[in-house]
């Protein structure tokens, strides 16, 4: 129930807003912003890319190799917040932008995240004593003895 209940309320959320702010705005300074942040938002995705990239390459400052993919997630799912129609998720998507709330962001779900590690090891290598010697024949098989050649080549 919890994971559909988010489905439910946020549409009602903005449909609300976009009702409150649009009559206080109006119509078109409404659309305006919301058209704008749309833009702003394919923005911020097509600058992510590089962006992570660099950030990840500089990765020296930061004593977690992960943050600046953390970082970068995070800034996508800011831009995609923001090309969505809507001023809750807007305003969400330009929190996201805010370096101090991704750091807290990231806190929040590192602490919930349990990491799990494993080792391997190399293929074990092959030993004389693996091997097994024998031979083979082909042997054909007898289509008297199953009742003729396939019915599916008949023609």
């Amino acid at each position: 129930m919890w994971v559909i209940a988010p489905i439910l309320v946020v549409p009602l959320i903005e449909i609300a807003l976009f009702v409150t702010v649009g009559a206080w705005l109006g119509l078109w300074l409404t659309l305006a912003i919301v058209l704008g942040t749309a833009l702003f938002g394919v923005q911020v995705l097509r600058q992510q890319g590089p962006g992570t990239m660099q950030e990840f390459q500089r990765g020296g400052q930061n004593t977690d190799p992960l943050s600046p993919l953390a970082h970068g997630a995070l800034k996508a799912v800011a831009g995609l917040l923001l090309i969505l129609p809507g001023f809750l998720t807007d305003t969400l998507g330009l929190l996201l932008l805010i370096p101090q709330v991704r750091k807290l962001a990231i806190a929040t779900l590192a602490s919930r995240v349990q990491f799990a590690s494993f080792t391997t090891t190399g293929a074990r290598p092959a030993q004389q004593d693996d091997w097994i010697d024998g031979d083979y024949e082909v042997v054909p098989p007898d289509r008297d003895k199953l009742g003729g050649g396939s019915k599916w080549t008949k023609h």
